[in-house]
């Protein structure tokens, strides 16, 4: 079968000079089978009355409108593999993949198959179908509330995508913690969110424009990310450096041994200790220094004086972030006791 899809999918494109794309795509969804569909609805609606297989008018008239609906119910089916025709092709192109129709392509659909309902219902009692359409028209609150979801999907679909606000693939995490995961699917009444757990989140489009909820997506795109943690020193480790303090720093520290230490100032082990992160940092091959690279001393707590280390990683990749952050402050954290300073540890 899959050999004939392709056979037949490269003929149309010499055939017919389709792009083979297009063919491919034409032939998946079947629209070509669909179509052949509808000949024999045509061939026996226009046969009956000259072969005059059936006696009777009644019957006749009968089995001609049976033969309406399913001409119908056929060009309903080549209607909505067209749509998905069109889906197809606008996901084939990197640039539109950012931004998902098939929300709205879900609309057309259900517009499609309601007004081909509302045509074979009137074929088959005999009535036009524009008596059917005003009929509908004073039960319009019935529809809205059996639609509700869906119109309010739709509406939110397309303030999500004109907004730019979500694309499939992006990491995307809600305050209420109900998802934390990347976007698999947008549709007419879902978003589909695969956790880092591996289970899956379905939302509705609307409870993403009404509640707040933060996009990775900027971090990703970005030259890095962020790294802010604390290191928090013991208060009563704190001192003034003396002469020979500063020597053995520079002898022993190879990103000291050319500090300078001002005249008529003393400067604290802490202050080295800054020093010495920031110049660690600055050093680091994974470490951008493009982007902002403070160290800073926050207020003093009852659980120590907090230094605080904030910088961005190259490496943005999960796994090879944690475990380059995590290389990091073990480094400085064991060169703590090297600028005769204490960890604060709670006890």
């Amino acid at each position: 079968m899959k050999e004939k899809k392709q056979w037949f999918s490269r003929w149309i494109t010499h055939r017919w000079r389709v792009h083979p794309v297009l063919a491919h795509v034409l032939v998946s969804r079947k629209v070509f089978v669909y179509l052949a569909y509808i000949l024999p609805g045509i061939l026996v609606y226009f046969l009956l009355p000259v072969l005059e297989i059936i006696e009777g008018e009644v019957l006749l008239q009968i089995t001609r409108r049976l033969c309406i609906v399913y001409m119908v119910g056929c060009i309903i089916l080549v209607v909505n593999a067209l749509l998905l025709v069109m889906l197809d092709i606008y996901n084939t192109k990197d640039k539109q993949r950012n931004r998902p129709m098939k929300g709205l392509v879900q609309v057309f659909q259900v517009l499609v198959f309601f007004v081909g309902g509302i045509i074979i219902v009137a074929v088959l009692i005999n009535q036009s179908p524009t008596t059917l359409f005003a009929g509908l028209g004073a039960s319009a609150a019935v529809l809205m509330l059996v639609f509700k979801d869906s119109i309010l999907g739709f509406v939110a679909g397309v303030q999500l995508s004109a907004n730019d606000m979500l694309r499939i693939g992006d990491w995307i995490q809600l305050s209420d913690g109900s998802a934390n995961g990347v976007v698999q699917e947008i549709t007419l009444n879902t978003v589909k969110i695969r956790n880092w757990d591996n289970t899956i989140s379905t939302i509705p489009p609307y409870t993403l424009v009404n509640t707040t909820f933060k996009n990775w997506r900027g971090m990703q795109e970005s030259e890095g990310r962020r790294v802010d943690k604390t290191i928090k020193l013991d208060v009563n480790t704190l001192k003034f450096c003396n002469q020979e303090m500063i020597n053995r720093i520079r002898q022993e520290i190879p990103l000291m041994k050319d500090v300078e230490v001002l005249e008529k100032t003393i400067p604290t082990n802490a202050q080295l200790y800054r020093l010495y992160i920031e110049r660690y940092l600055y050093s680091h091959p994974i470490v951008n220094t493009k982007l902002d690279l403070i160290i800073a001393q926050r207020e003093p707590t009852q659980f120590g004086v907090p230094i605080e280390v904030y910088f961005f990683l190259s490496d943005k990749v999960w796994d090879e972030f944690e475990r380059i952050q995590s290389d990091i402050f073990d480094h400085l954290l064991a060169m703590v006791p090297e600028f005769e300073l204490r960890l604060y540890q709670y006890s």
